[in-house]
């Protein structure tokens, strides 16, 4: 995508964001008192859905109005899908039909139980359980009804639809710091990847070797730190993770992620 896209994208999305959590917009009755009766913004809550980048799940932000059900508030917001233009413009996708409604959520000793109007196979499975196990309270995911014999799902259950490199954090278009941190998961040969940081000008300020806690076959966890950096303006600038191939050096497993920088 060309950066010109980005920033385009980049001005829809804040415009999104700014919509989503506030109250019902009312100007009030003057009348003859000339009384503006205002309503204060909502508070919101900051989650991830799970939709899918090239078959494979991939954290997107959404706002939420604040509330203590985040498990169903998440998949409520998976069911919707993804934007317009998130689907032309970054290739987002899901494999959940638009006719699947949410029947119920339960959190209970480290276990949600997701009732679903029909069953769930393949990357649309794999999306709700990486949606509702984002947080610390879940640790399995039972879903409900069940289209084979296991009850309890963990993100384990689901590497053939896991990309190799899946960064949790920063997400696409989220307002980074400075340096920035960068957590997720990967399974690649002998841990290894690599990752650059460009800044609003789409120079490199940063790049660097990470190494996560397992690979070349089994999935481990990474948590890096840039160095801090310098922009010349506020915008929109990108976290790069790849693998070097081991037969040319040429990139493979390559992810853009767009974010948001600030001075």
């Amino acid at each position: 995508m060309t950066r010109r896209a980005l920033l385009a994208l980049a001005s829809v999305a804040a415009g999104l964001l700014l919509l989503v959590g506030c109250g019902d917009g009312d100007d009030g009755d003057t009348g003859t008192t000339g009384t503006v009766t205002t309503t204060e913004p909502a508070e919101t809550t900051a989650l991830s859905v799970y939709f899918l980048l090239e078959g494979k799940v991939w954290p997107v932000l959404r706002e939420v109005e604040e509330t203590d059900a985040v498990a169903e508030a998440a998949l409520e917001a998976l069911l919707e899908g993804p934007t317009e233009e998130e689907a032309q413009e970054l290739s987002f996708s899901t494999a959940i039909r638009d006719e699947l409604e949410l029947e119920s959520v339960e959190v209970e000793d480290g276990v949600a139980r997701v009732e679903l109007s029909a069953e769930l196979e393949g990357e649309a499975l794999a999306q709700v359980v990486y949606t509702a196990s984002q947080f610390p309270s879940v640790e399995t995911v039972e879903v409900l009804p069940e289209s084979d014999d296991r009850m309890a799902h963990t993100r384990g259950a689901f590497e053939t639809f896991t990309p190799a490199i899946l960064v949790e954090s920063p997400r696409f278009f989220e307002e980074v710091g400075n340096p920035v941190r960068a957590t997720g998961t990967a399974n690649t040969f002998e841990a290894n990847f690599q990752y650059e940081l460009t800044d609003t000008d789409g120079r490199i300020v940063d790049e660097g070797f990470v190494t996560a806690t397992s690979g070349s076959g089994e999935r481990g966890t990474f948590d890096f730190t840039t160095d801090e950096y310098e922009i010349p303006f506020d915008g929109i600038g990108a976290l790069f993770v790849f693998e070097l191939s081991a037969e040319d050096g040429s990139r493979i497993n390559l992810v853009e992620i767009p974010v948001r920088m600030s001075g």
